[in-house]
């Protein structure tokens, strides 16, 4: 068994080896001024902070679950296992968080110097957080199950992952939306001025939040996605094809992680886009992406083949791992046309922004509930030639093959939050003009990313879902559904509400942590009369503690209903109204999830478009409703939309753990 290994250990060190060289050689880049390093010092004090009491919450739910599992089982292995996944996972997060901290300014300070320099320190930072996730995935599917030698026991590896995403995806979602919008609401609406000014009391934790949402929060939720893909094929891989179906799912992520780190390579800007103005720098660096994540797919195709043809000399399960690479793509492309500021839905909520805020919201709404139709019909399609090629185990390898060069997809999704933050530190710090616009540049080409990304993630969690399913199915010995069975149908609309009632809950967390930021911010604007002024500095550490309070009381709640729900299902109506459950919660969270993803960066994009000069530009009263809009989009979009990626996995993840329960 090990010689067949030899490829996935051989990716794994070298994933791992570039991230610590990667990491090391930003710490050696020069941080710049005292009052950039001063900036930066508060945003990573507040991001360690807010993990650092996050962990100790989590690390009591841990423990509790810990214990539960071994009661289940009158194990050790299940509980070691789990606290094993949780562990890797929320390591992952806090380095990838704290190499962001670190790449920030020293992307902001490369600026003054390199726009090609600026962005290559950028990149790196979303490169570490990508490897890192893929490397430290990869090593722990593979060091248990050589342990273990038994593909089910890493359902709690994948347990443990999911638990962390969870809290993550939510704690950081509700931290960073609560944040931006005080900071939105009170500076951009009633004091006009502009983003990231550093007289506005919440500015520092709303780049706090980047980091601990869009950083931390995305790769705890990917990291999950991609253990859970590799080990549900593997499960249904042992039970229907023997030991090469457990072997392929792993050389395949080799194979991704090789082809990510060949396609990074080509993610370069040349040294003549110094001088070129703001839309041709963004250009080169969106197209310098897009070069990349084409030759790791090229690349990732090419291996593909030529592994599957040795191990089973026929290409049914490549046509499947294409299918997949394919789904991804087409989300991503979906994704960008319905989201960027370049093309016509978003600048047509732009437009709507003549006619008053409620236009802006129905059309945000209406471009959501459109970008919904692509990718449904790409993983409709998927699923149908995948279990056509082959079988359930097909559908669960579709999911590796969409997962398959996740490397580089997650480091240009990370690279978006580094570049946000450099932006807000050379606005804070009072960097030259022409340094503001190249880390600008670099910061619009980071909020299409951070859009696809989303998407991807979102696609990339339906079909890891669906992975769940099948497995549930073989688990539980159902092999068809019978959807006149009133406990199936009441499963199925009980798991329909249940993204509904999550979404509210975390959107409720948010709105109740804005309100305390916006009197917050309100009350230090009021009493220190030189603020506005700019003759006293204002309290960032009061508005950075608020959000994080907040975020723990209300991260809780929708992580309880998750575990329980399933549990009760089971318990009360059986394991066929589980089975339903899983099915309706993964319809109606997956739409709900690319309509709130996607009508939120609608509205975001749009509000950036009228602050880029058109439509009256800022301070315009086009600029409010779309300041309005976006408000109203950062919870849709940050929060609610990417935590359902978790919902739809974890239920999943729960029932197949419990399913001894329900039997």
């Amino acid at each position: 068994m090990i010689e067949n290994l030899i490829l996935p250990i051989v990716a794994v060190i070298l994933s791992l080896v570039f991230v610590c060289s990667l990491y090391f050689k930003i710490k050696k880049t020069k941080p710049g001024t005292e009052k950039m390093q001063e900036v930066a010092l508060a945003i990573q004090q507040g991001a360690k902070t807010f993990l650092k009491r996050e962990f100790k919450t989590m690390a009591i739910v841990f423990v509790l679950a810990a214990i539960v599992l071994w009661v289940l089982n009158k194990s050790f292995v299940p509980p070691l296992l789990f606290l094993s996944g949780a562990i890797v996972s929320s390591f992952a997060g806090f380095v990838g968080m704290m190499n962001a901290t670190t790449a920030n300014v020293r992307t902001a300070n490369q600026a003054r110097k390199s726009f090609s320099q600026s962005f290559k320190t950028a990149m790196q930072g979303g490169e570490v957080m990508g490897f890192l996730v893929v490397g430290l995935g990869l090593l722990g599917v593979l060091v248990f199950y050589v342990i273990f030698k038994d593909p089910n026991l890493l359902i709690n590896y994948a347990f443990g992952a999911s638990f962390v995403a969870l809290f993550m995806r939510v704690g950081g979602g509700i931290f960073t939306k609560s944040a931006d919008i005080g900071a939105d609401l009170v500076g951009k609406t009633e004091l006009n001025i502009p983003e990231d000014d550093p007289r506005n009391p919440a500015v520092i934790a709303d780049n706090v939040g980047d980091n601990v949402g869009d950083t931390a929060g995305m790769g705890a939720d990917l990291f999950e996605s991609y253990v859970s893909s590799i080990i549900a094929a593997m499960v249904i891989g042992i039970m229907l094809i023997g030991e090469k179906g457990v072997i392929l799912p792993i050389l395949l992520a080799s194979l991704g992680i090789l082809s990510s780190l060949f396609g990074g390579m080509f993610i370069r800007v040349s040294k003549k886009s110094e001088k070129e103005e703001f839309v041709q720098q963004t250009e080169k660096v969106r197209r310098a992406m897009e070069r990349g994540i084409i030759i790791a797919n090229i690349t990732m195709i090419i291996l593909s083949f030529l592994v599957i043809w040795f191990l089973f000399d026929t290409l049914n399960l490549f046509w499947v791992v294409l299918l997949g690479l394919i789904a991804g793509f087409v989300i991503g492309k979906t994704t960008e046309y319905y989201t960027s500021e370049k093309r016509k839905p978003t600048q047509e909520i732009a437009r709507a922004t003549q006619t008053g805020t409620p236009n802006v919201i129905l059309e945000g709404l209406i471009v959501g509930m459109k970008s919904t139709v692509l990718p449904v019909l790409a993983v409709a399609i998927t699923v149908v030639l995948a279990y056509y090629l082959g079988g359930l185990y097909g559908i669960a390898l579709a999911s590796v093959g969409m997962l398959g060069v996740l490397g580089i997809n997650l480091s240009t999704d990370c690279y978006g939050p580094i570049a946000d933050n450099a932006a807000g530190i050379a606005e804070m710090a009072k960097l030259e003009p022409e340094v503001r616009q190249k880390v600008e540049a670099l910061d619009a080409v980071g909020n299409s990313t951070a859009a696809t990304g989303k998407g991807f993630a979102i696609g990339a969690a339906a079909l890891a879902a669906l992975s769940w399913l099948a497995t549930y199915s073989q688990q539980s010995g159902l092999d068809t559904i019978d959807l006149l069975n009133p406990k199936v149908l009441a499963g199925i609309f009980i798991g329909a509400v249940l993204p509904f009632l999550f979404s509210a809950m975390a959107i409720k967390g948010v709105n109740q942590g804005a309100l305390e930021i916006v009197k917050e911010v309100r009350r230090q604007f009021k009493e220190k009369k030189g603020l506005l002024e700019g003759k006293e500095k204002p309290d960032y550490k009061r508005c950075i503690d608020i959000a994080t309070k907040d975020a723990l009381r209300e991260m809780v709640y929708p992580a309880v209903m998750v575990v329980i729900i399933p549990i009760i299902i089971g318990v009360i109506l059986g394991k066929a109204a589980v089975a339903g459950m899983l099915v309706g919660a993964l319809s109606s969270g997956f739409l709900l999830a690319l309509l709130m993803a996607n009508s939120g960066a609608a509205w975001d994009n749009a509000k950036k478009y009228i602050e880029a000069g058109n439509l009256g530009g800022k301070g315009s009263p086009q600029h409010k409703s779309a300041v309005v809009g976006d408000t109203i989009g950062d919870p849709f979009k940050d929060t609610a939309g990417p935590s359902l990626n978790i919902l739809i996995k974890l239920i999943s993840v729960v029932s197949l753990i419990a399913l001894p329960l329900f039997i």
